[in-house]
């Protein structure tokens, strides 16, 4: 930037902040942008310096030159956001770095369009790298809960599952999931039954994963258990009506 362009470059500024510009000014500020063209963007960065408020309102604005160099910087920029090189097939090293700056340029000073659309990947994954993530444990397409507190359920649930009959439901009293087992029964403090200290015998099984059993398994189990206790009372009622030792008096039977 030169002198004479760095005063209209002042010029814009001064409609803004109402400075006065003299020769020593332009020669300054000539000096301190003397990489940077007099160009558009260059106006459009003293514009959007003055188009945006201060974050203290009693503050003045009062533009400096690094404030048009780092606003130029910003308007190029967003020209590359989504830009993408085209390479040409067989292009050496020098033809690459000479059509890459090319482009850059261009796009950056606004003489070619922009690119409109991110790019964007392509494709997915092949059938054999899925299986190989999947056959590893991966379970990259399970369905994703609709809200937080399901998220937290559905983790408290897996969590569960891992830490014994507590991660299935209990198929005698249907205690739910990361819920104790309960007693037959209830009271106005207890209505569902008061907590067992240990899970019933088919949610263990549950749990080892062994297969429940039946109506019939379950009915010829019960009969066994009630003819042990039959025998047992029998056992101790026969022990109850043993007869007392008949006492024989000796002095008699001589």
């Amino acid at each position: 930037m030169t002198p004479s362009e760095a005063a209209q470059l002042l010029g814009h500024c001064a409609a803004f902040d109402n400075r006065t510009v003299g020769k020593v000014d332009a020669r300054a500020w000539a000096a301190a942008l003397h990489d940077v063209p007099f160009d558009d963007d260059a106006v459009a960065a003293v514009a959007a310096f003055y188009g945006t408020p201060p974050k203290d309102p009693s503050q003045r604005l009062w533009i400096q030159p690094h404030n048009v160099r780092t606003g130029r910087s910003r308007i190029r920029s967003v020209r590359l956001e989504n830009f993408q090189y085209e390479p040409l097939a067989d292009e050496t090293p020098a033809e690459f770095l000479a059509r890459y700056k090319g482009q850059v340029q261009a796009i950056a000073s606004g003489r070619a369009a922009a690119p409109s659309g991110r790019p964007a990947l392509e494709g997915g994954p092949s059938r054999e790298f899925m299986g190989e993530l999947e056959a590893r444990g991966w379970q990259g397409l399970r369905a994703v809960p609709d809200s937080d507190e399901t998220a937290v359920q559905t983790e408290l649930i897996e969590t569960v599952r891992r830490s014994g009959p507590l991660g299935v439901e209990c198929p005698a009293c249907s205690a739910a999931i990361g819920r104790p087992c309960k007693s037959p029964g209830g009271s106005e403090k207890q209505p569902m039954g008061k907590p067992r200290q240990k899970p019933h015998s088919a949610r263990l099984r549950a749990a080892d994963g062994q297969t429940q059993a039946t109506e019939e398994e379950r009915a010829a189990q019960e009969q066994r258990i009630r003819d042990m206790a039959a025998r047992h009372l029998a056992r101790d009622k026969a022990d109850d009506e043993i007869p007392d030792a008949e006492i024989v008096d000796e002095e008699a039977a001589s």
